[in-house]
């Protein structure tokens, strides 16, 4: 009698485990949006999705990882999700999707003191824009026939931009960012055109339930009501730009 009783526990502990798998998360390192504080990854968008898991009850696991290999693992792992990524029309069948967490802006930077005369994205072309390799900004121009030159790290063009080795940046930078402060840029590369305002999410793999996205983003809107939405995060200005990809 033990035995039968013994073989449906298992199976229904089965059966809850295959409903609600564990969700593993991964992120680049971005800061202040998503780094290692500690052993453990944080940063104010790390902290947002921490806070719509917790109201969920999911358990979880997060992995700082360079941001391709983030990307693909969202895309092939069943368990995965990635942050923090632009929600995109090129995307939107790739992903089940949680959010917004956050909004930001796209914006082409150039030197001070240059003459560039862009009233629209279509002004630039011509110009050579660099970009960071992989991120959804490159992608966007690259697809539209725009002259990219892209980085490995994207903190490498504002150099690159000064020293005249492309004629602008396409950046993605929150207001409340110090990072040309922070590395002597201020006053030498300066916002030229904003060309897009976009909002980032956690993005699924499509094996995950709708039930299990569908409470994620209940919990989105929790924090919605309470006023704890996509805003830019003023608690974070002391750090470089969390570029959303």
């Amino acid at each position: 009698m033990l035995k039968p009783i013994f073989l449906a526990l298992m199976l229904a502990a089965a059966a809850a485990a295959h409903a609600q798998p564990r969700l593993y998360l991964v992120t680049e390192h971005a800061p202040p949006g998503s780094m290692l504080v500690g052993d453990q990854v944080g940063g104010f968008i790390t902290d947002r999705v921490r806070d719509i898991l917790k109201r969920t009850g999911i358990d979880y696991s997060i992995e700082l990882l360079p941001w391709k290999r983030a990307y693909t693992a969202a895309l092939q792992r069943s368990d995965a999700c990635v942050y923090a990524t632009t929600r995109t029309p090129e995307r939107e069948g790739l992903f089940k999707w949680v959010g917004p967490l956050m909004q930001a802006d796209w914006v082409l930077m150039g030197r001070a003191g240059h003459h560039y005369n862009l009233r629209t994205l279509d002004d630039a072309r011509g110009l050579r824009i660099g970009t960071y390799n992989g991120d959804v900004r490159d992608d966007y121009l690259r697809a539209r026939g725009f002259n990219v030159d892209p980085a490995p790290n994207d903190l490498v063009n504002p150099p690159k931009l000064l020293a005249g080795r492309i004629d602008l940046w396409a950046a993605s930078l929150r207001p409340d960012s110090r990072v040309l402060e922070q590395n002597g840029w201020a006053g030498k590369v300066v916002p030229v055109l904003v060309f897009k305002r976009v909002k980032v999410y956690l993005a699924c793999n499509r094996a995950l339930p709708d039930a299990l996205i569908a409470r994620m983003n209940g919990a989105v809107a929790q924090r919605e009501a309470e006023g704890r939405g996509a805003e830019p995060s003023s608690g974070a200005a002391s750090g470089p730009p969390a570029a959303p990809r």
